[in-house]
């Protein structure tokens, strides 16, 4: 065979000089990947915490054939269409009540730039000076400047320092500090600046996995309301299952007054977003006068394609027993966990709903195990993709026993090999 030709394209989060040769994929199916030569590859992240019910739904195929065929694509200043306007109301009928507006866009990153715009944008149309925003130390929340700015700083973001706006910090609720965490957002919320608490409810995703417990959130959203701070909840990880519930606001009792959901929204099939409001940071924008408009859109905002695939994602949170196979991939997880920790090797088992991370050896995101990690798992058929030497699973729900099973004794021989 002859070897590969070098390709043009640029990887995300990848060291060419590490990796050279990336794995072609041909297909997929339920958590399944098959390669060009056919061996198939079981997908333990969801291809980036993106699938849901699994690769290539049939419901959600047949909505987006079917929707190519009606209606690709239209501007959606100035005009709507049924895909969007039936997720739109479908979805505001099942989050809890309390957000009413939903505003399109087509990232993560992008959905948590909009929710700052709207934070910043309701005080500014008020009169009010409030524009600090407050963050939570180890916190992702994209790779855009405005996300990068509120994400922790190291590694992704040195190279760009001089583009990044201030925040302020809390520390991250680890056990036996979690009232510093309270002590110190009940000290900022405070200040007459401080316009929002953005926050990764429960789960810290590229940050490290790293949880905490749903008492935290709901005292972090009750000093918010108390001192009028904004609490904005980034669920693009945590959001559509990943934590047990349909939110990991839920867990809490807490509804914020932004939402920011993605990846999960379409099942993992197209690219799409949305940030929800409570309708007074709709009404803070509403006027006669143009200059108070939301000036935030990108080219495919609402694309009706993307739309219908998210309304058929939740037709299936409505047709089929999503929550029980949630419940079912949980329970794996928590066996898993129970193994993992009695390694002598392995520190930090943990494991919230779907959701299952260790460390293997030190060293953070830039440990020198981290692409041996890497290598290993891929050795295995399994897409297991460390975080620097914390390993992690965040697999489809319709994830077998055996399946994880595998992942967890591969995780055991990867912590014999390099922990």
């Amino acid at each position: 065979m002859n070897p590969p030709k070098a390709s043009p394209i640029w990887h995300p989060f990848t060291q060419h000089a590490l990796f050279p040769q990336m794995r072609a994929i041909a297909s997929a199916s339920g958590a399944w990947l098959t390669d060009v030569s056919g061996q198939r590859v079981f997908d333990a992240v969801s291809s980036w915490w993106v699938v849901t019910h699994g690769h290539c739904d049939p419901h959600i195929v047949e909505a987006i054939r079917d929707q190519a065929g009606k209606l690709d694509q239209v501007i959606f200043a100035g005009h709507t269409h049924e895909p969007a306007e039936r997720f739109a109301q479908k979805l505001l009928n099942r989050l809890p009540a309390g957000l009413t507006r939903l505003f399109f866009s087509d990232s993560g990153s992008t959905a948590v730039e909009v929710a700052i715009k709207m934070a910043l944008g309701h005080f500014r149309h008020r009169g009010e000076a409030r524009h600090r925003i407050l963050v939570m130390e180890n916190g992702y929340h994209g790779d855009t400047v405005g996300t990068m700015s509120v994400g922790e700083r190291g590694a992704f973001t040195q190279p760009y320092d001089p583009l990044l706006y201030a925040v302020d910090r809390l520390p991250f609720p680890a056990p036996g500090r979690e009232q510093a965490t309270l002590d110190a957002l009940e000290h900022l919320a405070r200040d007459p600046l401080t316009a929002a608490l953005l926050v990764e409810p429960l789960a810290l995703g590229a940050g490290g996995m790293l949880f905490y417990p749903p008492a935290i959130l709901t005292e972090m959203a009750a000093i918010c309301a108390r001192n009028s701070v904004l609490l904005i909840a980034d669920e693009v990880m945590t959001g559509w299952g990943r934590t047990g519930r349909f939110l990991a606001c839920d867990h809490a009792g807490v509804v914020p007054d932004i939402l920011c959901l993605s990846k999960g929204i379409t099942g993992g099939h197209l690219p799409l977003a949305a940030t929800l409001c409570r309708e007074e940071i709709f009404q803070s924008h509403w006027s006669t006068d143009r200059r108070r408009t939301f000036f935030h859109s990108s080219s495919y905002t609402a694309n009706p394609i993307a739309c219908a695939a998210a309304l058929a994602n939740l037709e299936l949170w409505e047709r089929e027993p999503v929550q029980a196979r949630i419940d079912a991939v949980s329970v794996m997880q928590a066996a898993g966990q129970t193994k993992l920790a009695a390694h002598p090797k392995i520190s930090g088992a943990r494991q919230l709903g779907t959701i299952l991370a260790v460390e293997i050896g030190e060293g953070g995101y830039l440990s020198e195990c981290g692409p041996d990690l890497l290598r290993f798992f891929s050795t295995r058929n399994l897409l297991i993709r460390p975080l620097g030497n914390t390993v992690y699973l965040l697999p489809p729900y319709c994830s077998t026993a055996a399946e994880l099973t595998a992942c967890h004794d591969a995780i055991l021989d990867a912590a014999d090999a390099f922990g």
